[in-house]
């Protein structure tokens, strides 16, 4: 077998750097065809980690540049977690903070309670959306009401098509994301399960579950 040729670092160096030019230009060439903003429909779903994690990396984000914001959270409510805690001890200025739900929905073991709640957070979240003033609003965990037919998808639907403002940013997590969703959405997100410590016999832990 014959030796590998010695490298020219040098050539090495101009035809990376060659390379890179062009990309830069052909993206460069995209972005100069994209200049409109819009609030968008954000949907973040699938059976993978990191639904609710990324969304509330969004609201921070608002949170960073003085946009206020809010959050509605339809299962999780009766759990402390960490991003509420966050939020409503030193954010509370910039993001309003709605725990609407009890649990998920075998841990009430009641319908018409899990029902009631989702309605309740549903209300409370088109109340925020319609405020001009929340430039996004999160319905964390709302696809899994939807989901269980809690709240219509049509409901949900003809209610961001008709009165989410412009600019208004809704970001909505939960597994199992209604096609009639997913078809109306602007950036849909599907977490894929490769590995989960839960397999292994590890139980949810602070600071990365919650």
């Amino acid at each position: 077998m014959a030796a590998p040729k010695p490298t020219d670092p040098a050539a090495d160096a101009a035809r990376h750097a060659q390379k890179m030019a062009k990309k830069k230009a052909a993206r460069d060439k995209i972005m100069a065809t994209k200049e409109g903003e819009k609030g968008l429909i954000v949907v973040h779903t699938g059976a993978g980690k990191g639904k609710s994690s990324s969304a509330f990396g969004m609201i921070l984000r608002c949170i960073a540049h003085g946009m206020p914001s809010a959050v509605v959270q339809f299962i999780k409510g009766a759990w402390s977690t960490g991003e509420r805690t966050l939020i409503e001890e030193h954010f509370g200025d910039l993001c309003q903070f709605y725990a609407m739900g009890e649990g998920f929905t075998w841990e009430t073991q009641d319908k018409e309670r899990d029902i009631a709640a989702a309605r309740a957070g549903w209300e409370k979240a088109k109340e925020l959306i319609r405020d001009e003033k929340n430039r996004m609003v999160l319905l964390d965990e709302i696809n899994i009401a939807l989901r269980y037919d809690y709240l219509p998808i049509e409901e949900v639907v003809e209610f961001l098509k008709s009165e989410k403002p412009a600019m208004t940013h809704v970001v909505l997590t939960g597994r199992n994301a209604k096609e009639e969703l997913i078809e109306i959405a602007d950036l849909v997100t599907e977490m894929t399960l490769v590995k989960h410590p839960f397999r292994s016999g590890i139980k949810g832990q602070k600071g990365v579950e919650f």
